[in-house]
């Protein structure tokens, strides 16, 4: 029997996180707390209706309504449905490693890193190797709105990735996790390292990234 995806196994930590911790627990989503973040992932990938708001911001008012709906219902019942996989497009396993590998990634880590004295998980080589193939990929639409030429660099290899293509780009070396944290705008990451022309250093700096 194959192992669960990463994906598949980011969400089930989420959720025993998200148990563990409590519905009231902050997470670093603007404001957010956990049991905002699941009823988010629940309209995600469960709601017809609430879904294209999140990415398209004049339905935002429909996510909104969406996701206070669900939040009228108990916590523990909102994670167990979080935890199983849904009669949705998004539970068929290409579909799910595709689309679901960053954000519960990057959702997992918003949980954790809210906490106090947080540290970088050791993950193992195969998963780290599936985060950073997804962040190439990822990452050319979450750098975008910097507008500054940037290549990736995986730290402790010699593997790169340009992002955002022009003479003297800014090199951002580092872990997967936390290059992935990084480009989400996320401001709690470690071991990060960038370098290249200082003007662009610092656009990109405080460039307003993610989705």
């Amino acid at each position: 029997m194959l192992s669960p995806s990463l994906a598949r196994r980011e969400r089930s930590a989420l959720c025993d996180l998200a148990l563990e911790l409590g519905p009231g627990a902050l997470t670093l989503c603007g404001g957010w707390d956990v049991k905002d973040l699941v009823t988010h992932l629940l309209v995600r990938e469960r709601s017809l209706l609430g879904a294209p708001g999140i990415v398209f911001p004049p339905l935002a008012r429909v996510t909104e309504w969406s996701m206070a709906r669900l939040a009228r219902e108990d916590f523990e019942a909102l994670v167990r449905r979080l935890r199983g996989r849904g009669l949705t497009p998004l539970a068929l396993p290409v579909v799910d490693e595709l689309v679901n590998t960053l954000e519960y990634v990057v959702h997992h880590e918003d949980i954790r890193r809210a906490q106090p004295a947080w540290e970088p998980r050791a993950l193992a080589r195969g998963d780290e190797d599936t985060i950073w193939n997804a962040i190439r990929l990822a990452g050319k639409g979450l750098a975008r709105p910097a507008g500054v030429p940037l290549t990736l660099h995986r730290a402790g290899t010699d593997q790169t990735a340009v992002l955002l293509g022009g003479d003297e780009p800014v090199v951002l070396t580092g872990p997967p996790v936390e290059i992935t944290m990084f480009l989400y705008g996320r401001a709690q990451h470690r071991d990060l390292d960038l370098t290249g022309p200082p003007d662009a250093v610092q656009v990109l700096r405080h460039a307003n990234l993610g989705l």
